[in-house]
C-alpha cells in the first residue's frame, strides 16, 4: 500500500531499528538516560540554542511550551488556522487556563501582524495578559521566510512577547530555504520540532530553547504525564534520523512536484497547492467514491468532499509516485 495520508505514517528503516535495538537506556525522570541526553543535546546543537527537552509528541511540546511562556490568565497570539489553536484539542485553554487570541493569516501562512498589533491587550486588569505570540513553519506545508521570522521578532520584541516556533516539519522549511535548522530556528524562544514526520522517526518531538525555559517546560512535562523511564529505546530512533534524514527531505520535496506534475496533467483533478512534501488537489465534478476507488489499487491518500492532501515521506519513492498517478488516473476516467 502506498500511503499519502501523512509523513506521520512513515515507519522506521532498518538501520533506526538496529539504533534503536541497540540503544543505551536509563532512567530518563531521573536524568539518566544517556541516549535522550544525547537527542536532546544533538537537537539543541542543531537548532542553536541552550537547551533541548525529549517528549512524547508535538501536541505536548507545544503545550509545554506554551506554559513555559504563560500563566493563568496570559494570552497568546495565535493565526487562526495554526495547529496549536485547532488541532490540539484547546490544551492551553484546558489545562493551563491560558487564552488563544487567534487573528487571519495570509496566503502564505504567516499570521497578519498588523491584526495582531490590534490583539495586543493593554495593562487593565480587565483583560487577559498578551505574553506569547506563535508561529508554525511549515504550515500546510508552506514555508514562511526568514524576513517573516524576523518581522514577528520584531513584533515580540517591541511588545515585550516571547516567540514560539511551532516547528513541527521546521526541518522541511529549512531544507526548502537553504538554511540550516539554527539559522531557522534563531528568532525563537522557544521551538517545538518534531521527529515522527518527514524526519522517520516512530514518536517523538523535541522542545528547544533557554535553559530557563526548558527548565519550566520539563516540569510541565512531568505534570502532563509525560515522563518516561527507558525512553532512549525510541529517543535513539529520533536521533538516528537527526543524524541521517534531514538532507534527504529534499527528494520528499522532488517526488511532491513530480506528484504535482503529475496531477495536474490529468483531465478531471485541479492541482491547487505543492508546498515542499504535501500537494494539495481539487476534483472537477463531485466523486465521493474516488477515495475508497483508489484505494482499492493501491493508494491511501486523505479525500474530503472532492479535496485531497497527499504528503510525501520517507516511504514514498519516485516509482510509488508514478503508480499513484497511474491510479488516480485510471479511476478518474470511469
Amino acid at each position: 500500500m502506498i500511503d499519502l495520508r501523512s509523513d506521520t505514517v512513515s515507519k522506521p528503516t532498518p538501520g533506526m531499528r538496529a539504533a534503536m535495538a541497540a540503544a543505551e537506556v536509563g532512567d530518563d525522570v531521573w536524568g539518566d538516560d544517556p541516549t535522550v541526553n544525547e537527542l536532546e543535546r544533538c537537537t539543541a546543537e542543531l537548532l542553536g540554542k541552550a537547551a533541548a527537552l525529549y517528549v512524547p509528541s508535538g501536541t505536548q511540546s507545544n503545550l509545554c511550551g506554551l506554559l513555559a511562556h504563560c500563566e493563568r490568565g496570559d494570552e497568546y497570539i495565535v493565526g487562526h488556522h495554526a495547529h496549536t489553536y485547532m488541532y490540539e484539542g484547546g490544551g492551553a485553554a484546558v489545562l493551563g487556563s491560558i487564552q488563544p487570541q487567534p487573528v487571519p493569516t495570509d496566503d502564505t501562512g504567516m499570521l497578519d501582524l498588523e491584526a495582531a498589533e490590534e490583539a495586543v491587550k493593554p495593562d487593565n486588569s480587565h483583560f487577559a495578559r498578551t505574553k506569547l505570540l506563535c508561529l508554525e513553519n511549515t504550515i500546510d506545508g508552506k514555508v514562511l521566510t526568514s524576513q517573516q521570522h524576523q518581522a514577528a521578532r520584531d513584533f515580540a520584541d517591541r511588545h515585550g512577547l516571547g516567540l514560539h516556533l511551532d516547528g513541527a516539519r521546521l526541518w522541511n522549511a529549512a531544507v526548502a530555504l537553504g538554511l540550516s535548522p539554527a539559522e531557522a530556528a534563531a528568532p525563537f524562544d522557544t521551538v517545538s520540532v518534531c521527529l515522527s514526520k518527514g524526519l522517520g522517526a516512530p514518536v517523538g518531538s523535541v522542545l528547544s530553547g533557554s535553559d530557563e525555559l526548558v527548565d519550566k517546560a520539563r516540569r510541565w512535562r512531568k505534570v502532563l504525564g509525560g515522563g518516561m523511564r527507558q525512553a532512549g529505546i525510541i529517543a535513539a530512533g529520533g536521533l538516528y534520523a537527526l543524524q541521517h534524514h534531514i538532507d534527504r527531505l529534499a527528494d520528499d520535496h522532488a517526488n511532491a512536484a513530480r506528484l504535482a506534475a503529475g496531477l495536474d496533467a490529468l483531465e478531471g483533478i485541479t492541482v491547487t497547492g505543492c508546498n515542499t512534501n504535501m500537494v494539495f488537489s481539487q476534483l472537477d465534478r463531485d466523486d465521493p467514491t474516488l477515495g475508497k476507488r483508489v484505494e482499492a489499487r493501491g493508494v491511501l491518500a486523505d479525500w474530503r468532499f472532492g479535496r485531497s492532501r497527499m504528503v510525501l515521506h520517507i516511504d514514498v519513492t519516485e516509482v510509488d509516485v508514478d503508480t499513484a498517478l497511474q491510479a488516480i488516473a485510471a479511476e478518474l476516467a470511469v
